[in-house]
């Protein structure tokens, strides 16, 4: 169980995310949705530790994690996915989702000699590349791919740390309509496995409507709406706060 309590983060005068207090199961997708600069991003840097939060908690499992670094959450079980990309642009395709695989298994990083005693953790890795349509990539660099590409190896790298809790920020941002489904489908895949918590930041309202068991919806970094979908949606609240919403349930 992922929990925040009251997380609160101040930049000055400003309050970007205000005393957000949510519990999410672990089997449940929820989206987080809301105007732009209504601290979704920003409640996902407080959560995987990017940002200190000025008050409040982040607790999983009843434990604080309030006080750790972002590299010490991922080994309690937060794992991130950006808006922007992070990989290592000047490795392989492979090599990015081995150090990942690596990382989970606390292996150290020696002479690339030793790897091949560890044919497993190759193994995984090409596993998880094949799993996101990108096995015949694996001996290319990172920076080679194009930007869909590159965002369906981030989820590999993701899905090879194994978390409980995956954070998935505007996953399909910058991606062509071809392309969408894969990284879809591979979120559903995880959500139907049933033992993950999976939180979503999304503008495409119909694939918050498809993928979503709960929406909770942010605005001015307050939470102002939290529950099924359909009931988030048409509610006057989260309408006039998400003029997004309001148009496209208008239409």
């Amino acid at each position: 169980m992922l929990e925040t309590q009251d997380l609160t983060i101040r930049f000055g005068g400003h309050v970007a995310v205000d005393r957000v207090s949510c519990r999410f199961a672990p089997g449940t997708l929820t989206a987080i949705v809301g105007p732009n600069g209504a601290g979704k991003t920003t409640y996902f840097n407080l959560v995987s530790g990017q940002l200190p939060a000025t008050s409040g908690k982040v607790l999983l499992n009843g434990e604080d994690l309030t006080a750790l670094s972002a590299p010490l959450r991922t080994r309690k079980g937060l794992g991130r996915a950006f808006q922007l990309t992070q990989l290592f642009p000047n490795l392989t395709v492979l090599e990015n989702v081995r150090l990942a695989v690596q990382a989970r298994h606390g292996v150290g990083l020696r002479m690339l000699s030793v790897w091949r005693n560890h044919r497993a953790l190759i193994d995984e890795a090409q596993a998880l590349l094949d799993r996101v349509r990108l096995g015949s990539r694996a001996d290319a660099l990172a920076a080679s791919l194009p930007h869909g590409d590159q965002r369906k190896l981030e989820v590999a790298v993701l899905m090879a740390l194994k978390p409980q809790v995956y954070l998935f920020d505007e996953p399909t941002a910058g991606m062509s309509v071809d392309e969408v489904p894969v990284v879809l489908d591979l979120i559903r895949e995880l959500k139907r496995e049933g033992q993950h918590t999976i939180l979503l930041v999304e503008h495409k309202m119909d694939v918050v409507r498809e993928l979503a068991d709960r929406i909770v919806v942010l605005h001015q970094g307050q939470l102002v709406a939290d529950g099924e979908p359909e009931a988030v949606i048409a509610s006057p609240v989260v309408q006039n706060a998400y003029l997004g919403i309001a148009s496209e349930v208008a239409a």
